[in-house]
């Protein structure tokens, strides 16, 4: 393997940087070893793109680019609360009904007794994380699976809906602040500032890494690779902030309807502090040794019951940040807020985007990719023509393989290990 040494004084004598074909072999070596981590999602992400896209022309117009975000954005933010859970090999079925819990408190405190909406947000908020307190207190402290306790919370939040919207009625979400969060846009010149402070922020922390590890005489990936990473993500959200800074009103005379919707810039945010819990604090360390290992995690001082609580108030909070979403979406909420297919579309989200079902493995971008694939599959579907039935079939289909990939590959990485 060709490196480039470079000495340093103290204990570390020597530091190795791989060339960019070692860094590419070895990429390689892992993935046949069963960590493939997002790969899947990715390549099925560029495909399902790909054939929509011949199929379909209008799949990739400016208009249809920017509803895959709105469209998506409910059950992205739910899946990726649900990433906090799975880590832990548990489950939380009563996501959906949850956010629509959440959703019904907002629409009752800002259009039935008229508070300001930050109030009403404030209170969606607080009763998600109620709810996940609830549920993660009967797992941890009385011992009932995760499976029973969040399907009990399913049916019972169902009703609960039921009863905060007087059994069928529906309450209009007027608020403009409310309803400008999933269907209004940002300034186009605001949109490509924010993608160029992203851009920034980005190699910011890839070049501090890569010289802190210089630093500390640990290995550290090659530069080009470091600035493939930058210029990747720079082409990506330049291309991304351009189609969405494109005209997409069909009569512009009436009105304009142009940039980044705003919902975009809110998932960011959630992605990028909820992946600084996750790698960079002792809390998200400590996610991932329990979800490996529970009795290993509690011999070494972590407090177990604790941290499983924890994800549980952490899914139940982004599920309410999830319902006011799809509140603001839909300009109302109904009985039938966070039911039908939520709940199966953000697990499936979690899932077909990397995150283990057997814990100890995932990401919050895992989320964010995999709610990218079930909007595309859902979309692209929708603008061929099939019934809903079909996307059914075909979202549970991608959801086996996803599952039957992650099952294959922890069974290759295991034998890997034992070699």
């Amino acid at each position: 393997m060709s490196t480039t040494a470079v000495k340093q004084e103290g204990p570390a004598a020597v530091t190795s940087t791989p060339s960019v074909g070692s860094h590419v072999r070895d990429y390689w070596r892992r993935v046949r070893g069963g960590d493939i981590g997002a790969l899947p999602a990715v390549l099925g992400l560029l495909v399902l793109c790909t054939v929509f896209s011949i199929l379909r022309p209008s799949f990739l117009s400016a208009g249809n680019f920017a509803n895959l975000f709105t469209q998506g954005a409910a059950v992205t933010l739910i899946a990726m609360g649900l990433v906090f859970v799975l880590l832990l090999g548990e489950i939380d079925l009563s996501a959906g009904f949850a956010s629509g819990v959440c959703a019904a408190v907002l629409a009752n405190v800002v259009t039935v007794l008229g508070y300001p909406w930050y109030v009403a947000v404030a209170a969606a908020v607080l009763t998600g994380m109620v709810i996940g307190t609830i549920l993660g207190l009967l797992v941890a402290k009385i011992g009932i699976p995760s499976f029973v306790v969040t399907l009990a919370g399913f049916l019972a939040f169902q009703g609960v809906v039921l009863l905060l919207m007087e059994e069928g009625r529906n309450i209009s979400v007027r608020d403009s602040v409310l309803v400008a969060i999933a269907n209004r846009n940002l300034p186009p010149l605001l949109g490509w500032a924010l993608a160029a402070v992203a851009v920034a922020g980005y190699a910011a922390v890839q070049l501090l890494r890569y010289r802190n590890r210089a630093a500390r005489g640990l290995v550290t990936d090659p530069m080009a690779v470091v600035l493939a990473r930058i210029g990747g993500l720079a082409v990506i959200l330049g291309l991304a902030v351009y189609m969405l800074n494109l005209e997409r009103s069909r009569n512009v005379l009436i009105s304009s309807l142009k940039g980044v919707p705003i919902v975009v810039p809110i998932i960011a945010v959630l992605l990028i502090i909820g992946t600084f819990v996750l790698h960079r604090t002792s809390y998200g360390r400590h996610i991932y040794a329990v979800g490996g290992n529970k009795e290993a995690a509690r011999r070494a001082g972590i407090n177990v019951d604790r941290i499983r609580i924890s994800v549980f108030v952490i899914c139940s909070t982004m599920a309410a940040v999830g319902g006011i979403v799809a509140a603001s979406r839909a300009n109302s909420v109904d009985p039938n807020t966070g039911g039908s297919n939520v709940l199966l579309y953000a697990v499936g989200a979690a899932v077909i985007g990397g995150t283990s079902l057997f814990g100890g493995k995932g990401r919050v971008l895992d989320a964010v990719l995999g709610g990218a694939v079930v909007a595309v599959i859902d979309n692209g579907m929708g603008l061929m023509g099939y019934s809903s039935g079909v996307k059914y079939v075909v979202t549970g289909v991608v959801l086996l393989l996803a599952a039957s990939v992650d099952a294959l590959s922890r069974r290759r990485a295991a034998a890997s290990g034992s070699r």
